[in-house]
This record gives structure tokens, sequence and C-alpha cells, in this order.
């Protein structure tokens, strides 16, 4: 199928953006890299009669260091963070996580803007920045500080970015020493995205202890989630395979599970408890 008719706009400055999401209220899509919205307009998904592109806008696609912070600009696509040598080398889980998400011809085209606020439930980059504790900055609404990851994602497909809001960047602090993360997920073998997808990250102090434990879920339900209370349970315990499959065990706490042609939910429900105690050994290994 072909899209509906739309009028496409490709704005130099980012506030030329948002004066165009302003112009056509509720009739104005942002497309960044393109790899879900025109899937969905050509299935008529989504039917938009006006196309703000970003590409045309510079400095949305850079990558930086600042203030203990990495900061990622919203057009950057996967190839480029997988590519990156500061990633590489500050934080690799995010170099080997990437590599993880869909077929190389995705991730030449696909941004982390375009897939953070697109929010599609089965999303990979949502847990990442869920367990990374991450700030999306956005330009056009009322949220000048940022907005907190597991704040950003309110249900399927919607997001906290208001009308006019235009993402721009992402800020990611940068671990502390004694620090590893991993991303493991249960897939779909066709399109790659997470039936179940699990982030985590961990802290150990000197004595080998658990101090800081952030997991992030996608995939599983309508929206991704952070997994607090397996997080508590592994704060202050010792990593013994005993303690992770008990913090593994109650990760799925408070998740909906949804089901569809992949998997029910009940399946879904089974796979978070094993995804998770692999992201947590995947964690620890990496420290």
């Amino acid at each position: 199928m072909i899209p509906a008719a739309f009028d496409y706009h490709a704005p130099t400055t980012l506030q030329k953006a948002v004066a165009l999401l302003r112009q056509y209220p509720g009739d104005a899509r942002v497309v960044a890299g393109g790899q879900s919205l025109v899937p969905m307009m050509k299935l008529r998904l989504a039917n938009p009669g006006h196309l703000v592109d970003l590409q045309h806008v510079p400095g949305l696609s850079e990558i930086s260091e600042s203030n203990g912070e990495l900061v990622i600009g919203a057009m950057t696509s996967y190839r480029d963070l997988e590519s990156c040598e500061l990633i590489a080398r500050r934080l690799p889980m995010l170099t080997a996580a990437v590599g993880l998400i869909a077929d190389l011809q995705v991730r030449n085209k696909g941004t982390i803007g375009g897939s953070l606020a697109h929010a599609d439930p089965g999303g990979d980059m949502a847990a990442i920045i869920m367990a990374l504790e991450a700030r999306l900055h956005t330009v056009g609404g009322k949220h000048h500080k940022g907005i907190a990851a597991e704040r950003f994602f309110i249900d399927a497909f919607t997001t906290a970015l208001g009308p006019s809001e235009v993402l721009s960047e992402v800020r990611i602090s940068l671990p502390t020493n004694r620090t590893g993360g991993a991303y493991e997920k249960f897939a779909n073998r066709a399109s790659h995205f997470a039936i179940v997808g699990v982030a985590a990250t961990v802290t150990l102090d000197s004595g080998g202890r658990c101090v800081r434990v952030r997991i992030g879920i996608t995939g599983a339900g309508p929206k991704p989630v952070r997994a607090k209370t397996a997080e508590r349970y592994l704060e202050g315990r010792e990593c013994t395979p005993a303690n992770i499959e008990a913090a593994a065990q109650r990760a799925g706490r408070g998740i909906e599970c949804i089901g569809d042609v992949h998997g029910s939910a009940e399946y879904r429900e089974h796979l978070v408890a094993p995804v998770t105690r692999d992201a947590l050994n995947s964690a620890l290994a990496a420290i």
C-alpha cells in the first residue's frame, strides 16, 4: 500500500519545526529516520496531513561528553551509536545493546530519538535508557530540564511529549567504577523486536555487594517499566546465584503483560524472569 496524501516540510531549525507543529495541531507528525512511522503510514495506521522532517536541522546527530554526561542528539542513528569510539570507551553497554537492535539496514537509518518518541511496546532503546536513568530533553514545550526516562513513556505509542514538543537530545550520566551493564532479549526472529527485553546496570561496593541496581523491561507490557521490586531486593545483597534468581523472579511484578500473534500474555510473563536473570548476570560479567 501507499500512504495517504500529505504535505512534506523540511525545517532547518528546531524552532521552525515547533512552529509547524503548532501551525497544524493534531495533523502533523515529526519524522526522523522513518523506520517506524513510514511503514505505519503505508498501512494507513497513521495518516498525518503534514510530515515535519528533522534531517535538515543541524546539530541533532552529535555525540559528546559534558560534565560527566554522555549527550546524544536525537537524530543520531543507531549505526553512529554503534560505531562511536566515545561510547565504546565510556559506555560499552550501549555499544553492545545497539548491536542487538533490528538489522543493519534499520540501524543505518533509524534514530535514537525517533525510536523513543514512537514508543513501540517492543522497542529496545526504551529499556536501555531506563536502566541508564537517562533524561530526555525537548524543545517547544514545558520540559525545560528534561524528562526522566521512567516518566517519558505513558502507554503504547504514547509519551510525555506535548503536541508541539520535539525531542532534541538524550543525556546519560556516565557510570561510576565497578558498574556493569547489559541488555538481553528474547526477540521476534523476523522483526528483531523484543518479545521481552531487559536492560540492567549493577554497581558493586568493594566487598562485592550491590549498592545500586537499575532494571528496565520492554516488550512485556504496553509500555517499558522499571522493575523496582527486583531492584530493591538486590540492593544491599551479594550477587549470589540465589539472590540473582530471587530478584529475577520479582522483576515482573506489577506488569500487565500483553498478548499478540507473537506471544500470549502468559508467555511474556514467563519470559520476564529468565531474561532478567541473563541481563543481571551479563551486567555483573561486565564489571
